[in-house]
């Protein structure tokens, strides 16, 4: 009998992949997620910042907050510290993780133009052992997988979440 029960709840734990999805009317092929989130900004700045003295990681965090976070093309801001969650997969190799947002090419580039930018970095520069920078493109799959062609059900997801309204 206890093996019964447990084979039902592995069984209900491998079914419940995509938990929280809905069929869509007109279709049983095709599933969404039923409450999509916001999407994120269309371009994502990334820089992570080694300092050489780590005891300025809390001055390096109010600069940025105050010289980068409120320039006018700025969509999305988040700036922090490593956040240990136990991962041997997640780097830890920085002192401060800066994310920005933009919603377009030129807003990157009047960011990147911008004097609070360029006072930012000329302020901190000298007091950097490393400097990692990316830039990424958030381009969404929006594509529905008609599951009856293949045989199986897929999970689509519409949007995507928002990326670093955290990081």
């Amino acid at each position: 009998m206890n093996v019964k029960i447990i084979m039902l709840i592995a069984l209900s734990m491998c079914m419940s992949g995509c938990w929280g999805a809905k069929y869509p009317s007109g279709s049983a092929t095709k599933l969404a997620i039923e409450d999509p989130a916001t999407p994120p900004a269309k371009i994502g700045h990334i820089v992570f910042v080694t300092l050489k003295d780590p005891s300025h990681a809390d001055a390096l965090r109010r600069d940025a907050d105050y010289m980068l976070g409120n320039i006018p093309s700025v969509t999305t801001y988040a700036c922090g510290s490593h956040f240990d969650t136990g991962r041997s997969t997640v780097l830890s190799d920085y002192t401060i993780a800066i994310y920005l947002g933009f919603d377009s090419e030129s807003g990157l580039a009047e960011y990147v133009a911008h004097p609070q930018h360029v006072e930012f970095v000329e302020k901190w520069k000298p007091r950097l052992e490393s400097l990692r920078v990316y830039d990424m493109l958030d381009e969404p799959n929006t594509e529905h997988v008609d599951a009856s062609s293949h045989g199986v059900a897929r999970c689509v997801i519409v949007r995507r979440k928002k990326f670093l309204g955290i990081f």
